[in-house]
C-alpha cells in the first residue's frame, strides 16, 4: 500500500534528500514510502519533522486494521 500523502509531502526532495536529513538509508526511506515497511515511532517522528507532517499519518492505517470489524464500520 502506497502512502500517496506521503510522495506529496516530500515534494521536491529526493529520497536520498530525506533519508540523509532523517539518517536513514535511502532504500529503506523508498520501502517507508511504497508501504512495504513501517518506520519506528522514532524514525516516523524524525521523516514527519523534515516533511513538516503529522508522524502519527505512518501509523493511521494500522490502528484501524487492529478494531473489531464492527467498530471499523461504526
Amino acid at each position: 500500500m502506497s502512502r500517496d500523502w506521503l510522495v506529496k509531502a516530500r515534494g521536491e526532495l529526493t529520497h536520498e534528500e530525506v533519508a540523509n536529513q532523517v539518517g536513514i538509508k535511502r532504500q529503506y526511506y523508498s520501502m517507508i514510502e511504497n508501504g512495504s515497511r513501517d518506520p519506528s515511532v522514532k524514525v516516523a517522528k524524525k521523516i514527519a519533522a523534515v516533511l513538516n507532517v503529522d508522524w502519527t499519518l505512518f501509523f493511521k492505517d494500522k490502528s484501524n486494521e487492529m478494531l473489531p470489524e464492527t467498530q471499523q464500520s461504526a
